[in-house]
């Protein structure tokens, strides 16, 4: 649990501070990568954003090799809150009433899922089995990059209504839930006693390129949809998609088994299905104009 707040403090952290930097730069393109992180790797605020995440993942390893995925990604979503102030404070962003309802009904789900971990013994698996991991991996890879550049191609209409960005949190939701199978699959392998013999596995499992296709791919698009819309709206979608989408294909895939006792059962999933409910009730579309310094350009 420690190294889960500390991974929330990181990943909260990182992305204000990439969001902050992102504001004074010129507009970003997911279809010219090479050009976007050009511009990236000049900017030292960003650069700090970036290492910071990163220091995130090296914290997620430590929490998949001491809790059930399940658990594991009910915990990562209290980074929201952190998140949200973060936001106000440093970058001047003003959640609508209801955004906040809605972070305050995921900080709910998550009390839920962090109940059922109480005095629990569940099994934690180390690895998946490559067919079943490719079979979840590889069309939701594909669904994300695919709702990805069907808001890029509504962001290039004209006349369109200002919206929050949503469709883009939830096509990274979808990536960074790939690389969270692949980081639980990473930190089983590291987690054995013969560390340098687990390298050969590892290499010749999926979860490497896995986790190199998804950091390489949502680096730009993540910082494209940051650059255009809230952070606390991007980040909480995205956040959501990635728990809800982590919790059952990694309990399938690793073969976890959830609680047997009914209440801790009925808190897992309960907890889960609302932080669920919550995402499908956002609204799509801003009920005020975009500031002019920052517009969203997603529809």
């Amino acid at each position: 649990m420690a190294a889960a707040l500390v991974a929330n403090v990181l990943y909260s952290t990182g992305f204000v501070l990439e969001k902050r930097a992102l504001a004074g730069m010129p507009p970003l393109s997911a279809a010219q990568p090479g050009r976007a992180l050009l511009l990236l790797a000049g900017r030292p605020l960003w650069l700090c954003g970036a290492t910071a995440l990163a220091l995130g993942f090296a914290a997620q390893l430590a929490v998949y090799r001491t809790l059930p995925i399940a658990a594991a990604q009910g915990l990562f979503l209290s980074g929201l809150v952190l998140l949200l102030v973060l936001s106000s404070v440093v970058l001047g962003e003003r959640p609508s009433s209801r955004e906040r309802r809605a972070v305050a009904v995921i900080g709910l789900a998550l009390v839920m899922v962090v109940s059922s971990l109480y005095e629990s013994t569940e099994e934690i698996s180390r690895s998946a089995p490559p067919g079943i991991l490719l079979a979840l991996c590889l069309p939701t890879l594909a669904a994300g990059l695919l709702l990805y550049a069907a808001a890029e191609r509504r962001a290039r209409r004209r006349h369109r209504q200002p919206t929050t960005g949503v469709a883009y949190a939830v096509a990274l939701g979808l990536l960074y839930g790939v690389s969270s199978l692949a980081i639980k699959g990473i930190s089983g392998h590291l987690g054995t006693s013969d560390l340098q013999g687990s390298v050969p596995a590892l290499l010749a499992s999926p979860y490497p390129y896995l986790l190199l296709l998804t950091a390489g791919s949502g680096l730009v698009l993540s910082q494209t949809a940051l650059q255009r819309c809230r952070a606390s709206l991007i980040v909480p979608v995205c956040s959501t998609v990635t728990c809800v989408f982590t919790i059952v294909s990694g309990t399938i895939a690793f073969d976890e088994p959830l609680p047997e006792d009914p209440l801790r059962l009925l808190l897992r999933i309960g907890g889960t299905a609302l932080a669920l409910t919550v995402l499908l009730t956002l609204p799509r579309h801003d009920a005020a104009t975009p500031h002019p310094k920052e517009p969203c350009h997603e529809a």
